[in-house]
């Protein structure tokens, strides 16, 4: 008897953890910003594409938001719907619809309540990886942070360079103060530079942000103005961002410090 008791104890233990890493469509829920980038052959040749988005899940298995997609140099924005599936092992299957009808479909893995899930996407022809991370259902300037470091990299197209295309990037860090004037320093080897970013933050209600940077020493063929759109994700803490000048196709990061 007092066997059978204990081994009921163990099961009813048992129960919360096996609950906690319960996968379905509610384990993923709510507004995520959305960044992929690398390199495809969908258009028949190999080419840069680098994206950005804003997309809800309703805990039901449907997907609304926005998106913004950097195809070997040219910028597109449509609204976006589409659905999604998540398996007993976490497995996630889920695709977008643009306004033009045009499909995209992704696969990934996540966890219960988890606020970063890596993907990529499946479609023949596409190399795309990128990162789902939880955003905020709004956003206020507040939320961006005074200091953060950033790293971006990618293609400047023939579109830019009016000849080959080259790979760019590009190191450093930020600074905001109170008049949402920046400061950037970039990293260069030996040592730093510092400048004085004029201009000022747009951080909008649905946690996109917009702003500009200039580099002191851009790579070679890479323009030193940077236009960035991109999400405030993790309160705050990070920013993925895409490139929206004409002909680059650049993804960059901002991690706050």
């Amino acid at each position: 008897m007092r066997r059978v008791f204990f081994v009921i104890l163990m099961a009813l233990a048992m129960l919360p953890a096996r609950a906690a890493y319960e996968c379905n469509k509610q384990a993923i829920s709510g507004p995520y910003g959305f960044q992929l980038s690398g390199m495809t052959t969908i258009s028949g040749t190999s080419a840069p594409a680098v994206g950005i988005a804003r997309i809800v899940f309703d805990g039901d298995g449907n997907i609304s938001g926005y998106s913004s997609v950097n195809f070997n140099g040219l910028l597109l924005g449509n609204p976006v719907t589409g659905k999604y599936e998540v398996a007993t092992d976490c497995a996630m299957s889920w695709s977008l619809q643009d306004d033009s009808g045009a499909f995209q479909h992704f696969s990934s893995s996540i966890k219960a309540g988890t606020n970063r899930v890596a993907f990529h996407q499946t479609d023949p022809g596409t190399g795309l990886r990128g990162t789902l991370m939880k955003t905020a259902e709004t956003c206020k300037a507040s939320d961006f942070r005074a200091d953060y470091s950033f790293a971006l990299s990618g293609v400047s197209t023939a579109l830019a360079t009016g000849g080959a295309r080259r790979n760019v990037s590009a190191k450093g860090a930020i600074h905001m103060d109170a008049e949402s004037k920046l400061t950037l320093t970039q990293t260069l080897t030996p040592g730093s530079r510092v400048l004085t970013v004029p201009g000022t933050i747009e951080v909008k209600s649905d946690c996109f942000v917009t702003f500009e940077l200039t580099l002191p020493e851009p790579d070679p063929g890479m323009s030193p103005a940077v236009k960035l759109r991109g999400i405030l994700v993790d309160g705050g803490k990070e920013i993925l961002a895409i490139q929206t000048d004409p002909g680059e196709s650049v993804s960059a990061r901002f991690t706050a410090r």
